[in-house]
């Protein structure tokens, strides 16, 4: 058409303030007039439906996506409805899209010249590259890291998934919504150590006493 649009992956960890970047990047094409779609993955429950919601306060509405969406068939429809097509689709929790639905979002852009953003977590819990993440380091035309630091100063890395005394859980479902009382993010240092804390820890108490002889 005539268009040329990127597809963008913009990663984090949790906290690294994703979702305010993508509301604020939604408030300044609104001031300029440019045509905007925010959508969502309905993973993510934890606002209210059709709401992306940033932890700073600030929300807008959005688009839901299900496993089955057709991301492509949604431009097509919206093509095809307004007679226009839409500068800029802006999704957040990109993490949760599956790899069909990445490669859908890659043919919006090399068919109607869209721009797409893609706001998300590089891994889970245990450093374990996500679906939707995955696909998008392998077909995004640009890839920026959003950067945060862990309490020892250290670049964050890890989605590390917290128990109710703040220990870090090994096991369990890759997707488990939650926020700051299931999640913290730490640099792979702090992780390892932690660990490594927590198995000693686990193992002292029942080591059998060792008596030497006289």
């Amino acid at each position: 058409m005539g268009r040329k649009g990127k597809l963008y992956f913009r990663y984090g960890t949790m906290g690294s303030a994703k979702t305010a970047l993508l509301l604020t990047t939604a408030y300044n094409f609104e001031e300029r007039n440019m045509s905007y779609v925010c959508m969502k993955p309905v993973v993510d429950t934890r606002d209210k439906k059709n709401v992306i919601r940033s932890r700073i306060g600030i929300e807008r509405e959005c688009q839901w996506i299900y496993a089955d969406t057709d991301l492509y068939e949604f431009a097509l429809n919206l093509y095809e409805k307004e007679s226009k097509i839409v500068d800029w689709y802006l999704v957040d929790e990109a993490q949760f899209l599956t790899e069909r639905q990445v490669d859908q979002l890659s043919m919006i852009v090399d068919d109607f010249g869209s721009n797409v953003i893609c706001y998300g977590l590089r891994t889970d819990f245990k450093s374990r590259l996500f679906e939707g993440s995955r696909r998008l380091f392998e077909i995004a035309d640009t890839i920026d890291e959003i950067k945060s630091t862990c309490t020892c100063g250290n670049k964050t890395i890890i989605n590390a998934r917290i128990d109710a005394n703040g220990d870090f859980v090994e096991e369990g479902a890759q997707v488990e919504i939650g926020g700051d009382d299931r999640y913290i993010a730490v640099c792979r240092k702090c992780w390892r150590n932690k660990r490594i804390e927590q198995a000693e820890r686990d193992v002292l108490p029942y080591m059998p006493s060792i008596k030497t002889k006289k």
